[in-house]
């Protein structure tokens, strides 16, 4: 009976309902860093009234120089580091080195790659053999997002998609998360996950989903000017929905193509006319044939 009213408050802030397995021990660290930090806000502002009532000038014409006499304040202050201590390195230190430390057996999870480029997300994923198959930044383009090999022997049966990713409920997913660009973050709220794509490394997060339906992934850096745009969604299906999502998959695979990264997110303006381009150091300048000669100049 007492967590329900406890876990109002992260609704009340506007916290997604969790629907992974690990999520309620993070919810529980929120609620109640959440209550404390309430309950301090309530105790300084009372603290702050009384003191304005209790040293108005009408009351105190003279300035008192002793300061304070009892050591109420140093035991307060006392107790509120030791209560942060212990949120700190009783509960938030052991649950992340669990989360970053124990990682589930790849025998039973679902194996991703997660690649990050402005402004979208592309997802690789193993066939049947599970093997990931080599990717060659040469070979990146369009119609090969994340420069697949297709002389790899591993990577015949490797899916790639764009954008939306499904996964079977009840079952450990690790991604392995990196970036093509600059650096984004994986970000799943739902899930209580989040991991930054950095380019040159690969860094794995993992969660098990408990629920199915739909839940949005967001880049949590930002990344440029469509940072905004920076969207995908990770669909969490049946047994039965997700073996169907695949064997769908499989039949369209190569038939995707990743947007321009030249094109510019919807709602955005497009560039000027006339806008040019910066050029490298050491170019020789170029003068802008457009402008307007200066007075006195050469003719």
């Amino acid at each position: 009976m007492i967590s329900v009213p406890l876990a109002l408050i992260n609704e009340f802030l506007g916290q997604p309902p969790n629907a992974s397995e690990h999520g309620y021990q993070i919810d529980h660290i929120l609620e109640f860093s959440h209550w404390f930090m309430g309950a301090l806000f309530l105790g300084w502002s009372a603290f702050f009234i009384y003191v304005l009532l209790r040293f108005r000038k009408s009351r105190n014409p003279v300035a008192d120089h002793e300061g304070v006499k009892t050591g109420v304040s140093t035991h307060l202050e006392f107790a509120v580091v030791l209560i942060e201590a212990v949120l700190l390195v009783g509960f938030a230190i052991p649950l992340w080195g669990k989360f970053v430390n124990e990682f589930p057996d790849t025998k039973d999870a679902i194996l991703v790659h997660a690649v990050g480029q402005q402004f979208n997300w592309n997802f690789h994923m193993p066939g049947p053999d599970g093997q990931f198959g080599n990717r060659e930044l040469g070979l990146v383009s369009n119609s090969n997002p994340l420069g697949l090999d297709p002389n790899s022997p591993e990577g015949k049966d490797d899916l790639v998609v764009l954008g939306e990713l499904h996964v079977p409920v009840n079952r450990p997913v690790i991604i392995e998360i990196s970036s093509k660009d600059v650096i984004h973050n994986f970000a799943l709220p739902h899930m209580r996950a989040a991991q930054d794509a950095i380019p040159g490394q690969i860094i794995p997060m993992w969660f098990t989903p408990i629920k199915t339906g739909s839940y949005e992934v967001v880049c949590g850096q930002l990344c440029g000017l469509g940072h905004y745009s920076m969207k995908g969604m990770l669909v969490v299906d049946t047994q039965e929905d997700y073996q169907a999502w695949l064997k769908e998959r499989v039949e369209l695979a190569g038939t995707q193509t990743a947007p321009d990264p030249l094109q510019r997110p919807e709602g955005e303006p497009p560039p000027a006319a006339d806008q040019g381009t910066v050029p490298p150091p050491g170019a020789p300048k170029v003068g802008n044939p457009q402008a307007s000669p200066q007075p006195g100049a050469d003719q």
